[in-house]
């Protein structure tokens, strides 16, 4: 008898992003390959005051089973919190929290999909979503973006030539990696593709509130009138991703078949970290937070930007996000970019390869991306002068 994985897991392969981040851990290794949040920014404090007023309290109600659908405090403040915010929610919809944000995408799959069916998404798209669908067995079809978001005619096209598309996946708000915004136009165009091919939109919006430029843009959920969008929204990025403490919002008519899928997953989220997130809203004023933390990002952003201009300028170009955690840098069409990246990694410094998060891995690429959040400001600047200095056999 011969032992191995299921045809649909054998094909699956380990996060790029990962795998370098064990590579990040060697002493003096610059860090730009990561994901998580400042962690100045983390309410240590907070979070320390909350869990010991909970555990000392009504230890108990913390560490029992929880309900699948979430812990009902919470999910009443983050569906008032949305609906008063962002205009998301209300009647139609249902909030649900979950144990970080990809496992909503691994859930909308799981109760909207069946193995061989054909899903959209941007190209590039965050690895964990992409693994999250192909673990499903299901057709990716990628949809170009630029520096708006997603291409609307390229997506209309693909819609035509997939009628059978079960649902649209997009980042709307400084995409990872490409760290686009979808603009409110290309929003409105993609809800109403959707509306009238009958096809799903698979909303993440990890990274919204961290904008540091610019104003705020409507999301898709907020104009869906026909219960058609699903939503995820997640605190890891302004709270601590070590919580897993994430919320999806779900029309009525699938909160159902959502709970139960959730219920298959992990039967519910830890309550004692809901409990945490709930008391946080209670005792501490979160959007208050969220703005003192988008001056790290915003400072953050701003250094690398001026670093690349400076120490780059001529070989790497990009789009200014306005906002999130990441660049999404091109190098020169002439440019080996796998041999640039292990380039950068002989001198401790670790970056992501674009091949991570294309469609199709195996086709060209010239993008690395870069994450701002992680790296102190002394790392920032050393690490792009790194860059720079690499970039200089290449010209």
């Amino acid at each position: 008898m011969s032992y191995g994985l299921s045809e649909k897991f054998a094909n699956l392969k380990p996060s790029a992003v990962r795998e370098i981040l064990k590579q990040t851990n060697q002493p003096g290794m610059i860090a730009f390959a990561g994901g998580s949040p400042a962690v100045e920014a983390f309410p240590c404090e907070a979070v320390k005051i909350l869990s010991n007023k909970i555990l000392s309290e009504n230890p108990v109600s913390a560490l029992v089973y929880g309900v699948s659908e979430g812990y009902a405090p919470l999910r009443k403040q983050v569906a008032d919190w949305l609906l008063k915010q962002e205009n998301i929610g209300g009647d139609k919809d249902t909030v649900i929290i979950t144990s970080g944000g990809t496992q909503v995408m691994d859930i909308a799959t799981r109760i909207l999909t069946s193995e061989g069916d054909t899903i959209i998404c941007e190209n590039p798209s965050f690895i964990g979503s992409l693994n999250a669908f192909r673990s499903h067995g299901l057709n990716l079809v990628g949809v170009p973006i630029d520096a708006d978001g997603m291409n609307m005619d390229a997506l209309e096209v693909i819609i035509r030539n997939h009628p059978e598309a079960k649902f649209i996946y997009t980042i709307p708000n400084f995409q990872n990696p490409g760290g686009t915004t979808l603009s409110l136009e290309k929003r409105k165009r993609m809800y109403q593709l959707a509306r009238e091919n009958q096809i799903y939109i698979l909303e993440d919006n990890p990274y919204g509130k961290l904008r540091v430029e610019g104003a705020d843009v409507p999301s898709v959920k907020s104009m869906d009138t026909d219960g058609i969008v699903l939503y995820a929204g997640s605190f890891s990025k302004i709270l601590a991703p070590g919580i897993r403490v994430a919320y999806a919002v779900v029309p009525k008519q699938l909160a159902g078949a959502f709970t139960i899928g959730k219920q298959v997953s992990d039967v519910h989220s830890g309550v004692l970290n809901q409990m945490i997130v709930s008391r946080w809203f209670d005792e501490y004023d979160v959007d208050a937070h969220i703005e003192e933390i988008k001056k790290i990002y915003r400072r953050k952003l701003n250094l690398m930007c001026s670093c690349l201009d400076e120490y780059c300028g001529g070989f790497i170009s990009y789009v200014k996000p306005q906002g999130g955690l990441f660049i999404w840098a091109k190098l020169p069409e002439n440019v080996d970019m796998l041999e640039y990246v292990n380039k950068l990694l002989k001198r401790n410094v670790a970056v992501v390869p674009g091949t991570a998060f294309m469609v199709d891995d195996t086709a060209p690429c010239s993008y690395i991306r870069l994450n701002f959040s992680t790296p102190s400001d002394a790392d920032i600047i050393k690490g792009v002068k790194i860059m720079g200095e690499i970039a200089e056999e290449y010209r």
